[in-house]
């Protein structure tokens, strides 16, 4: 067993419970959550800047990472704090969105002396914003429901199994039907197929053993989980076209077996999204809108 699957394998193994050992702490609407989720954002932005300034031209740094933090901060704050900032249905995570990139877009207006690369400053800053900012919030909103724990458990059971079976079913079944998806040739059917049965699995196990968070139908819950396994694999494709259009490898070396940061919450921050809206619709006697 080469060094890689080890790496791997402990990281599954180890890390997992210990991301769902902070989700069980609830003290302050998951404080330590939060701050493991801002602390992921940044990383996760900061990973996502180096990547892009390679082939495109950036605002500052500091900036850029400084704006990106301002969605799950202020998640956070309200969270733990249990404030409800809304204006005429507007939600307050969303108008901090819109802060964060207006204050990228006003930086360009007014510190800039030369607008050449204008758009392409502005682009770049309102993606990682949006990307590792903005999306991975929808974690942090679930945190103020009355089933947050079961919830985000088995949303993180969802993203982690789908990833560990594709890449499992992938070795074990896929050396003959790889290459159909552009953006990550050694991808394979087998895989893909690995990843949609684990993030099933995970929502049955979710469904079966906590009934008062999942109270729905067998069909619904293979086909909430056939959806999560969708978009988790997208949010793993679509990072991986990131990191060939600027022709690297991983964004990071700072998980053993995995990368970087980003290499690890790309499927988590494409598939809460949906997640979230999942539960809202299919459960929506269980959840507190922030």
């Amino acid at each position: 067993m080469n060094n890689k699957i080890v790496q791997r394998l402990l990281v599954f193994f180890i890390g997992l419970p210990v991301i769902i050992g902070v989700v069980y702490f609830k003290q302050l609407n998951h404080i330590a959550l939060h701050i493991l989720i801002v602390f992921m954002s940044l990383m996760g932005a900061n990973e996502l800047y180096t990547l892009l300034s390679r082939k495109y031209k950036m605002q500052p740094k500091p900036l850029v990472l400084a704006m990106n933090i301002v969605p799950p901060l202020f998640a956070a704050v309200c969270a733990v704090f249990n404030i409800q900032f809304t204006f005429n249905d507007f939600n307050g995570i969303d108008f901090s969105l819109l802060a964060a990139v207006m204050v990228c877009m006003a930086y360009e207006v007014l510190a800039m002396k030369t607008f050449e690369n204008a758009l392409s400053h502005i682009l770049t800053s309102i993606f990682i914003i949006l990307y590792t900012g903005f999306f991975i919030t929808f974690l942090s909103r679930m945190t103020v429901c009355d089933y947050s724990r079961e919830y985000i458990s088995i949303f993180l059971l969802m993203v982690f199994l789908c990833d560990s079976a594709a890449w499992f079913f992938g070795n074990l079944f896929g050396k003959n039907n790889k290459g159909f998806i552009k953006a990550s040739p050694n991808k394979s059917i087998a895989g893909f197929c690995g990843g949609i049965l684990g993030s099933v699995v995970s929502g049955l196990l979710g469904w079966q053993f906590l009934p008062g968070a999942f109270p729905t139908t067998l069909p619904k819950i293979i086909f909430f989980g056939i959806a999560i396994s969708i978009f988790s694999i997208l949010g793993d494709l679509f990072e991986s076209v990131i990191k060939r259009s600027v022709e690297i490898k991983d964004s990071g070396t700072l998980i053993p077996g995995r990368g970087g940061v980003l290499d690890s919450i790309d499927s988590v921050v494409f598939a809460v999204p949906v997640f979230y809206l999942g539960i809202n619709f299919l459960f929506a006697s269980n959840f507190v809108n922030q």
